[in-house]
């Protein structure tokens, strides 16, 4: 079959095909972009954390409602680490000052030159007096673990700031700040810019501990371990379980530290597991809203391609009758129409693939989204010739059962 005199018959009839084209491509367009998102929303909400078996850890927060000296604060934290690690079934306990994927916490800019005009990068502070790496279970892929000569005590009452001398950063800040370094223990990094930042060495690099916001994309693993001891009024510690002791220790730790208080405190505990699931509601609500959203879309432009294709059917009913008295064949007027389609569905997929591009770009410019992969250029288009297809083929088949003696009807 020719295609010219195919183009020749959309040319004269230019309004309904521009029409579809431009259906398809908007579609296009939006759909690509929507399953991506769906995509990177789906394995963010999945990744890891950095914290090894997940399902054995909680954290929980003892607040004091009365004001305390520092002592009794750093008394306070003592007393309460050491009645947590004695609940049958701990394993280890640690003072944090924030959790991952919690969407609340404190960041710091981190520079290798004071001399930085801008600083190389933001990270999460985990502060903290005991040993993260052990009792969340983080993969220490380079240098050690603190040691008790490493903490520091910080009032933030009575200091306005306070820098560790030596810090474990996530590998992930370690390629940030030396991308070309193999090792970096032992190398500084700087608190901020300018000749008043302080310097901390690097002792150890972790395999990854996500920040407290759980960026879906970009620096989710920016994250950096000090040896702090903060002293206030509240206390968070992070609490590994026996596997399968969690929710038993759970409710004997709220219960050890409100019977051991003495005076009026509030107790808050969660799950890293129900961590995550709050953290990644709101993006499982976006996806799903995409996906409704992209089937919508099929929908619409499928409707469109058969309401297109149904009245061209009825205003060419002596046309087809006139080439199947002159031989052509149900096949041919069948073939006739899908060409016609796919000529008009081409067009939309090219003009929606630059679509697709162009709104990809604009994505990655404003919100930090990543490049569309190829992929996505090529089963985006593929999905929509097959939607064409489906949808011109039952107006189709109606064309081409009509009978040769239509030509001569109202003659």
């Amino acid at each position: 079959m020719e295609i010219r005199p195919i183009l020749s018959a959309l040319l004269r009839n230019k309004t309904a095909p521009l029409l579809v084209a431009i259906q398809v491509a908007i579609s296009l367009a939006i759909l690509t972009n929507a399953m991506y998102i769906v995509q990177l929303r789906q394995e963010a909400s999945v990744r890891s954390s950095g914290i090894n078996d997940e399902a054995s850890v909680f954290h929980i927060t003892s607040s004091r409602l009365q004001r305390k000296s520092m002592d009794d604060f750093k008394a306070v934290l003592q007393r309460e680490k050491q009645l947590l690690r004695a609940i049958p079934g701990v394993v280890s306990v640690a003072q944090t000052s924030q959790v991952p994927m919690s969407r609340s916490g404190s960041r710091s800019s981190i520079s290798v030159d004071r001399l930085q005009t801008l600083p190389s990068t933001t990270v999460d502070n985990y502060n903290t007096s005991d040993s993260l790496v052990k009792t969340l279970g983080l993969k220490l892929i380079a240098g050690r673990d603190f040691n008790p000569d490493d903490v520091l005590e910080y009032d933030p009452r009575e200091q306005s700031d306070l820098r560790p001398r030596v810090v474990i950063v996530t590998k992930a800040v370690a390629k940030e700040l030396y991308p070309n370094e193999a090792n970096v223990i032992g190398k500084s990094m700087f608190w901020g810019t300018g000749n008043d930042s302080d310097e901390s060495k690097i002792i150890g690099v972790v395999e990854s501990l996500q920040t407290t916001e759980a960026e879906s994309t970009g620096r989710f693993e920016d994250s950096v371990i000090a040896p702090l001891t903060t002293v206030r009024s509240s206390n968070t510690y992070f609490i590994r379980s026996e596997a399968g002791q969690r929710d038993r220790v759970m409710k004997e730790a709220e219960s050890v530290l409100t019977k051991a208080a003495g005076e009026p405190i509030i107790v808050r505990m969660d799950t890293i597991d129900n961590e995550r699931f709050k953290r990644y509601r709101s993006d499982k609500a976006l996806a799903w809203m995409l996906i409704a959203v992209s089937v919508l879309l099929m929908l619409v432009t499928a409707s469109g391609i058969v309401g297109m294709s149904t009245l061209w059917v009825a205003q060419r009913r002596k046309q087809i009758g006139v080439r199947r008295a002159l031989g052509a064949r149900k096949v041919d007027i069948l073939r006739y129409f899908i060409t016609e389609n796919i000529l008009i569905t081409t067009g939309g997929i090219v003009l929606g693939t630059m679509l697709a591009v162009g709104l990809n770009q604009l994505l990655v410019n404003q919100f930090e989204l990543s490049k569309l992969p190829l992929q996505y250029l090529f089963f985006a288009p593929c999905v929509f010739w097959i939607l064409g297809v489906a949808a011109v083929y039952v107006p189709a088949l109606r064309g081409a059962s009509i009978s040769p003696a239509t030509a001569t009807r109202g003659a």
